[in-house]
């Protein structure tokens, strides 16, 4: 399930020099690191936390410790390398840590929180991007990629959706983990038209699910006002990749977003055992996946989009590319990953509906992104109007 340990210790190549203080724990329920530490006497790193990566860790002086960054498989896999640690240092000398990428290069910069602070390290890179030398601040703090968002985090979102909206938080299915998979359904259970909003399908890809946790509060703000509508909300569709800190899969070392027709993973079954049950007054008629990619993005149908499809494209998203302050986007129309399974291609061939995915930028502006995913919810159910013939 998890990463070759054969090719994990192969890497250690890169730690030239280094006592490793101990091999990669074997996978165990979260907290899934908890064992795995690195000490001197005066500073130590740990992975004691839902998030925390499977970094091998090294010690390499008193204050300065390195990680070898390596994904869950053994590629190929999306270049997408998730860090998080944990470290406490005694006294203000400097604290380093060196990151080495095995299977990718450095891509996100170092987000660090202490104490209800929170900011953005600076990252020296070298090596074409395969290592990054990271200066902390004194005493002690979380290190990630991007900010550390759990399963409990998505739980709290769907509390905070059912309080608004009266309906129940209700349970898909399970993780291989045994994890479940949470979804919130609001609106009129006998509402014809059903619009399904996926997200966290890969771990990394935070900026996505801050857009989509701000896109459903904008809606369950309405408090039941959505008329023939009604809504699917899985906000963390991989529970076990994000716990453990994935770069991409689940724990079956599985892209979920490429997983659609095939269903051989439980989470993609339980989305589409529940699709299965919906009575037979009411379909789908729009899905949005949210993710993070390099810039702010639609991927939509292209030529194969309906004359309703296009008319609806045109009413939500036509025209509002550069509308939102610090939040512009473009709209890419086209079959991406054909025949791959992704979630986009599955809900448009299954159901002849627009399927979107919702790329957010890696580091995209977050008051910026929130402000627009509120925006753009607002907005959505008079543009579905424009899908009715």
């Amino acid at each position: 399930m998890g990463i070759d340990i054969r090719y994990a210790w192969a890497g250690l190549a890169l730690l030239a020099g280094a006592c490793v203080q101990a091999p990669p724990p074997a996978p165990t329920p979260s907290p899934v690191f908890a064992g795995t530490v690195c000490r001197t006497a005066t500073a130590s790193l740990h992975f004691d936390f839902d998030g925390a990566s499977a970094s091998t860790c090294a010690v390499t002086g008193e204050r300065d410790f390195t990680l070898l960054v390596t994904p869950e498989h053994a590629p190929p896999i999306n270049p997408s390398p998730w860090y998080a640690f944990r470290y406490e240092a005694q006294g203000d000398a400097p604290v380093t840590v060196t990151l080495r990428y095995l299977g990718g290069s450095h891509r996100y910069a170092p987000k660090w929180r202490s104490a209800g602070e929170t900011r953005e390290l600076t990252a020296e890179v070298s090596d074409k991007g395969a290592k990054a030398v990271i200066a902390l601040p004194p005493g002690s703090g979380i290190v990630s990629a991007q900010e550390v968002v759990t399963p409990a985090d998505a739980a709290t979102d769907l509390a905070r959706w059912s309080a608004a909206t009266g309906a129940p938080v209700f349970t898909l299915g399970q993780s291989y983990d045994g994890r479940a998979i949470e979804a919130i359904r609001f609106g009129r259970r006998d509402a014809p038209r059903l619009v399904i909003l996926l997200g966290r399908q890969h771990p990394p890809e935070v900026s996505g699910a801050i857009a989509m946790e701000a896109f459903v509060d904008a809606l369950a703000e309405r408090a039941g006002g959505f008329g023939d509508v009604q809504f699917l909300v899985v906000p963390m569709l991989n529970p076990d990749g994000t716990a453990r800190g994935h770069w991409r899969a689940n724990r079956g070392a599985i892209d979920l977003n490429r997983d659609w027709g095939a269903f051989t993973q439980p989470e993609t079954r339980a989305v589409k055992a529940w699709l299965d049950g919906l009575p037979s007054g009411v379909r789908p008629v729009l899905m949005l996946d949210f993710h993070s990619t390099r810039n702010n993005l639609f991927y939509v149908q292209g030529d194969e989009a309906s004359p309703a499809q296009q008319r609806f494209l045109a009413a939500w998203l036509g025209g509002q590319e550069q509308v939102f302050a610090g939040y512009p986007f473009t709209i890419e129309p086209r079959n991406a990953n054909p025949g791959s399974g992704t979630a986009k291609n599955w809900f448009f061939e299954t159901y002849a509906i627009p399927a979107y995915t919702y790329e957010v930028a890696d580091d995209a502006d977050r008051s910026a992104t929130r402000a627009a995913a509120r925006a753009l919810a607002q907005s959505l159910l008079p543009a579905l109007d424009a899908l009715e013939d």
